[in-house]
């Protein structure tokens, strides 16, 4: 119906169905301006058609400014189709980056290509750092400016090696001269003209090595190496020229002298014939001489060969090298000279450190393949995992000194060398990297020390008049902290700045330091004052008070360093604490002498200490009541009073003793009073009894009662005998109810007691005794407080033992075990003590259920979970039943009940908890 009515209303239905199904045509859209830029990207009806026709004008290569623009226009329009342009623009963007980033550093390479010195750290740190700014290394001209650098930075190491090995070369060319010089002259002459040639070819190549291109790039450690290899093997072949020159004169010529080197000497004295010409004086003179010097070198052979055979004995292999050297030396000096036992001698030495040193060669070079290796694996270290700069310098520095050490034991291995030392002087560029560093780091430093050094300087100048001394002393130190933490120093350096800095931090003290002098002068000056102050017989407190006003003034005005006020602060306070302790002494003095009331009541605590310490019932309350009696001032009474006194008192067993002092005394105790008193009066002689001061009686106690339930407050009281009043609206005390309960003051009956004064209560308080000294009150607080916990603690074991026999008494059927009715407690009267006799004599008969209950109610303690629902639908009966007898006024009944039954453990077990709350009260 309402879509029929919605049809009707509706102003479409009127029209003709020709003209509501006719489509009308769309409008024709306005052709984007950059559509024919594009080829159609923008009118294109599909998004994949725009991106291809964005693609296909990609490959056209159009300028940036026309990408940017169709971008800006198609990508708000259709993102997918933008895309391909957005990746294009990207690419141009990066490719435009890495344009300046490789003609920056292809600048910083021309630039270390122009050096006339290049740095070999420097060449390889700029390929390093090319790659992580994100250089192109490999298009052009990184790539051509990277092989330059590398051809020229092997061309130096290839410089450096070539420097090392004519280092070797010069070495091994004096040792050849060397050698020449032990062999006969004739031989060494034969040889002259080819070691000539070796010697001018070595100084050629030298000469070259100096005069190439890349000379200027070496390590400076290079240079000085060549030039001394070349100067000292040009002095060796100086020597030797000029020693084989005379050598040669000498033989033409007897008279010319003869050359320095032994052996050709004695080879030129043999062949001259010395000896035969001589005369005989001279003869004697020179077989003397030889005979001297034959017993001083065959002293110096046996000292150097007792060294090499102890050596050889051990085991030694560093020392036996040089052991054999100086063997070796003395044979080639004066070899002709010695016996041929010495030599025989020195020559089977030589042969046994000759094997050892076989076997010490062999080892050194085990050594040093180790090293190799060692330093080898420091560069094929992966990246993350390579050594510190610091480190890496204390590794090569520990290689190269194991390194000398192996070569002292053995025979050099140039072989061996070579790759040892291209390994440590390629991973030292990791050690020249990392100096680079920490010169940067410590130019920094240095910079910022001396930054605050003029900082100090300025601040100095703008604080001259400031007298605010704190704000001074933390500004100081906040740039002493500074100091401390402006970085990391070289010796020297720090060496060089500190003595300014000191200076300067001098300087900046200097008005402080005289404020804290004159400061330290007042104050010890109110010292002596504190002192005189102190010393005087009567101190003043008001002049105390004002000196110390004044300290503090003058230690707020100016801090003094924290050691030195602290001592100047506790030489004030001294001669100050001096007199207030004197002071206290004498009022200690003044109140250690107790009088007699004091002492009365420490003694009196001392023997209640005792009673409790004793555990006995009736000794703790004689003495409590002595006690009492020396608090309040009474006399005290004689010795045959006291035993009346306890005597009198009923002798009940320590189940009696209730913890609430002030419980009233059951009727049956009070008629047996007088009766004990009599009994006590006939066993003990008559003595002249002091009659004790009345004592307040106690304030009278009434019971009450509310509502039987667990947690409920009792606040209605109960009658004398715990009965209703059998009128109705009366009170449970049996009081009749007063006219109107809601009624005022002037209500009153004719009966009423008029309303006491409020200051009746103060005449009516018991009073009190003198007033006690600290020690005499703490005392007799102390044993008054440990003689109620012993009662408790007594009073509670008793308790115990009158259940017990009360449940055996149950148990067993014996009325005769039944508990009297002083130990049951003031609760039970004779008569309900009879008729739990009677309860127990009779035969068992069945025990109700709700009796237990009533119990628990009464005694408010907890029901067994399987009995709490019985509980509670008796407490919900009780409250229906009206004017009948509540759990409170029936329990010894019930109680009369449970004794009547069987024994049963767990009744008994509730019965016991529940008399263990119900007779205590």
């Amino acid at each position: 119906m309402s879509l029929f009515s919605l049809r009707k209303s509706s102003p479409q239905s009127n029209a003709p169905e020709s003209a509501v199904n006719t489509p009308i045509p769309p409008k024709a859209a306005a052709a984007h301006p950059l559509d024919a830029v594009t080829g159609g990207a923008f009118t294109a009806p599909t998004s994949g058609e725009r991106a291809a026709r964005i693609r296909e004008w990609l490959a056209t290569n159009p300028s940036l400014e026309h990408m940017n623009e169709v971008f800006k226009e198609l990508s708000h329009r259709d993102r997918g189709a933008a895309k391909p342009l957005k990746e294009k623009l990207d690419e141009l963007k990066r490719q435009k980056s890495q344009e300046q980033i490789g003609i920056e550093w292809a600048q910083k390479a021309q630039a270390l290509l122009d050096h006339s010195r290049l740095n070999l750290a420097d060449a390889l740190a700029w390929q390093r750092d090319a790659a992580r700014a994100g250089a192109p290394l490999s298009r052009e001209p990184l790539a051509s400016l990277k092989q330059s650098l590398a051809e020229r930075v092997k061309a130096i190491e290839d410089l450096q090696h070539r420097v090392q090995v004519e280092r070797e070369a010069a070495v091994l060319i004096a040792q050849r001269i060397e050698v020449l010089s032990t062999k006969p002259w004739r031989e060494a002459q034969h040889s002259t003209e080819t070691l000539r040639g070796d010697v001018a070819h070595w100084q050629q190549q030298a000469s070259a090595l100096m005069e190439d291109a890349q000379w200027a790039s070496v390590e400076v450690k290079f240079p000085p190496m060549l030039e001394a290899s070349r100067n000292q093997l040009q002095l060796v072949w100086d020597a030797f020229e000029a020693a084989l020159a005379q050598t040669v004169a000498a033989d033409a010529n007897p008279q010319a002298p003869l050359p320095a080197v032994p052996v050709w000497a004695d080879e030129l004295r043999a062949a001259r014939g010395m000896g035969a010409a001589v005369p005989a004086e001279k003869a004697a003179h020179d077989a003397q001489a030889v005979h001297e010097k034959r017993a001083r070198l065959a002293a110096e052979l046996d000292k150097t060969l007792s060294v090499l055979e102890r050596e050889l004995a051990e085991g030694h292999g560093k020392a036996t090298p040089k052991a054999a050297a100086d063997v070796r030396a003395v044979l080639k000096t004066h070899g002709r000279l010695l016996t041929a036992e010495q030599e025989a001698r020195a020559h089977a030495a030589l042969s046994q450190a000759g094997e050892l040193e076989g076997w010490q060669r062999w080892r050194a070079d085990q050594l040093r393949e180790e090293l190799v290796a060692k330093a080898e694996a420091l560069l094929q270290a992966p990246e993350g995992q390579r050594m510190g700069g610091r480190k890496m310098q204390e590794t090569l520095r520990s290689l190269r000194d194991q390194w000398k050490t192996t070569d002292q034991g053995g025979q050099p291995n140039h072989a061996l060398w070579k790759r040892f030392d291209e390994a440590c002087t390629e991973a030292h560029k990791v050690v020249e990297t990392w100096l680079t560093q920490v010169r940067q780091q410590a130019d920094a430093h240095k910079a910022q020390r001396l930054a605050i050094i003029d900082e100090l300087k300025a601040w100095t100048a703008a604080h001259a008049e400031s007298t605010d001394w704190k704000a001074q002393v933390r500004e100081l130190h906040a740039f002493s902290e500074r100091w401390r933490e402006a970085g990391h120093l070289s010796e020297k350096a720090f060496a060089d700045i500190q003595p300014v800095w000191k200076d300067v931090m001098h300087t900046a003290h200097a008005r402080l330091e005289a404020a804290q002098a004159e400061s330290t002068a007042r104050r010890r000056a109110l010292i002596e004052e504190a002192a005189v102050l102190g010393a005087a017989p009567m101190l003043r407190i008001d002049a105390v008070k004002a000196l110390q006003q004044r300290w503090q003034a003058e230690a707020h005005a100016v801090p003094l360093e924290r050691k030195h006020e602290q001592k100047l602060w506790e030489a004030f306070r001294q001669p100050i604490d001096d007199a207030f302790a004197r002071k206290s002494t004498e009022r200690e003095k003044a109140s250690a002498s107790l009088n007699e009331h004091d002492q009365r009541v420490l003694d009196a605590s001392r023997a209640l200490e005792a009673a409790s310490a004793s555990g006995d019932a009736q000794q703790i309350r004689v003495a409590m009541a002595e006690l009492e009696a020396a608090l309040a001032g009474q006399p005290a009474a004689a010795p045959a009073a006291k035993a009346a006194a306890v005597a009198a008192k009923p002798q009940m067993p320590d189940a009696s003793v209730s913890t609430d002092a002030a419980a009233p005394m059951p009727q049956a105790e009070a008629d047996s009073e007088p009766v004990a008193a009599e009994a006590a009066s006939e066993e003990q002689p008559a003595e002249p009894v002091v009659a004790a001061a009345p004592v307040a009686p106690p304030k009278k106690l009434v019971a009450v009662r509310g509502d039987d339930r667990p947690g409920m407050k009792k606040a209605e009281p109960a009658g004398r005998d715990g009965r209703r009043s059998d009128r109705p609206g009366d009170r449970r005390d049996g009081t009749p109810a007063r006219p109107d309960a809601r009624g005022g003051r002037d209500v009153r009956g004719a009966g009423a007691a008029p309303m006491r004064d409020q200051r009746d209560w103060r005449e009516e308080r018991e009073p009190r005794g003198p007033r006690l000294g600290d020690a005499a009150f703490r005392a007799q607080r102390q044993a008054l407080e440990s003689a109620q916990a012993s009662l408790r603690k007594l009073a509670a074991q008793a308790h115990g033992e009158v259940l017990t026999q009360l449940m055996t008494a149950w148990e067993q059927r014996d009325a005769q075990q039944l508990p009297t009715a002083q130990a049951l407690g003031p609760r039970l009267t004779p008569a309900m003590r009879s008729a739990w006799a009677a309860a127990v004599t009779k035969a068992a008969s069945a025990l109700a259920g709700e009796t237990l209950l009533r119990l628990e109610m009464a005694a408010e303690v907890p029901t067994p979970a399987e009995h709490l629902s019985d509980r509670r639908m008796l407490q919900l009966q009780l409250l229906t039943r009206r004017n009948a007898a509540s759990p409170n006024e029936t329990w010894a009944e019930d109680v009369a009940k449970v004794l009547a039954s069987p024994f049963d453990a767990a009744v008994a077990r509730r019965l016991q908890n529940v008399l263990k709350a119900l007779l205590k009260r």
